[in-house]
This record gives structure tokens, sequence and C-alpha cells, in this order.
């Protein structure tokens, strides 16, 4: 991974334009090729970013252009993330290794085989392909078939929040590049979902789901019962 904190600008050139003024931002280029544009606030999204298979080519200054570098990051489908960089204060490269993947509490675990166990808890007709089915950035905890055969990836949380949105939009951004599978709806299950990561989630097209832990073990709820 590469950090370099600078003052720049930078330009979108796509289906859609987009520009940020000149400003010191924090630039994060992955080994899996993104490239992601942050400032010091917006604690999980960037300001604007290129999604791998992506290219960056450090280009020579433009004529006219007063800046130290000049940067172009180029996706699949010509796509441009233009940067400019009038000064660098900070460039460094770090070796993270191999993530182990998100490690699920003894709760989530035991919820993900239980729908996988159930899983027309998702809907009528619904089957299940795969648990922990391997993605390049990890396992999504189900990958099932609806009715229709359509497929459909599942996030499953205990305590559902934002964060689990977010990496079930990044799951599904990969997989609907797999034209076996695409295309590919979300469901986002848990045993309590926050109104903020609900509002989330149906914003970006994902079903929420709020699962009964008692049901699903087959037990009786004792919600509301004095005995």
């Amino acid at each position: 991974m590469r950090l370099v904190i600078a003052e720049c600008q930078v330009d979108y050139v796509g289906r859609l334009t987009a520009h940020l003024p000149m400003a010191k931002r924090l630039l994060l280029i992955k080994s899996d090729g993104s490239v992601s544009v942050h400032a010091d606030d917006r604690a999980y999204k960037p300001l604007n970013w290129m999604s791998p298979p992506c290219s960056l080519t450090e280009s020579a200054v433009p004529d006219g252009v007063d800046a130290e570098a000049y940067w172009v990051v180029t996706n699949k489908a010509g796509e441009e993330l233009r940067i400019t960089i009038a000064a660098i204060e900070h460039d460094s490269a770090h070796d993270l290794g191999i993530d182990p993947g998100l490690v699920k509490d003894g709760v989530e675990a035991h919820l993900q085989e239980l729908l996988a166990e159930h899983v027309e808890t998702l809907g009528t007709g619904h089957t299940l392909v795969r648990r922990e089915y391997m993605t390049a950035i990890g396992p999504v905890d189900l990958l099932c078939r609806d009715a229709d055969g359509a497929t459909v990836a599942v996030e499953i949380k205990r305590r559902g929040e934002i964060d689990g949105v977010e990496q079930l939009t990044r799951y599904l951004d990969l997989l609907n590049r797999d034209p076996i599978l695409a295309p590919v709806s979300g469901v986002f299950a848990a045993q309590q979902i926050k109104p903020q990561a609900r509002t989330l989630a149906e914003d970006r097209g994902i079903r929420c789901l709020v699962l009964d832990y008692d049901a699903l073990r087959g037990a009786e709820s004792t919600e509301f019962r004095l005995f």
C-alpha cells in the first residue's frame, strides 16, 4: 500500500465529470490497483476513487500547469481520474501482507450456519450455492439463488451497521463483474439493523432482513413473556 499526502486537484472524466479543487488530501494506492482520494473527515468513504482493474500512470505535467506531478488513473471502461499534484508532503509504501479477513464472533458464525440450513428464510424458492464463497477481497457469507435462479449475495451480522453495508457493496461490485453470476443482488441480514445502515442499504438496492435467532434455532421465542 502506498500513502501519499499531497496538495492536489482531482478531476474525474467518464460517464460523469467531477472536480475537487486544490487542497491537501490523502491519496491511497492499494495493491489491488485501486486508487482513492480522502479528506480529513468522511470516516468510511473517499471523496473520489477508481476501483480495480485500473492502471496508474505518472505522466508528464501538461504544458502551462504549475505542478510537481500529474497522475492519470484509467479503468477498463476508459474513464480517468486525473490528479494534479502541486506538492507532496509524504510518500511511503507499506507491505501489509495477506489479510486474514473479518473473523466473526460466535453468534455471527452460528447465524450463518443456521441461515444456510434454513435458506428459505430469505424467501420462497431460495437455494444455497455455497457458504463462505471466496472472492479476491474476502468471503461472502452466503451465495444463493432465488426462485428465478438469479444470484443473491448475503452478508450476515449480529448488529447491522454502515460498515457491513459497505462490505456487502464491495462484494456486489466484484461479483457483478462475473458474467456467470451477474446480475447479483444483495441481502443484508442481521438481528438488529441500525436506521442509518438500512437507509444506506435500501438506497443501494440492497434488501434488509432482520433475523430471529430463536426462530432459526427452532426454539420458541420468550420475548414479551413473563415466564
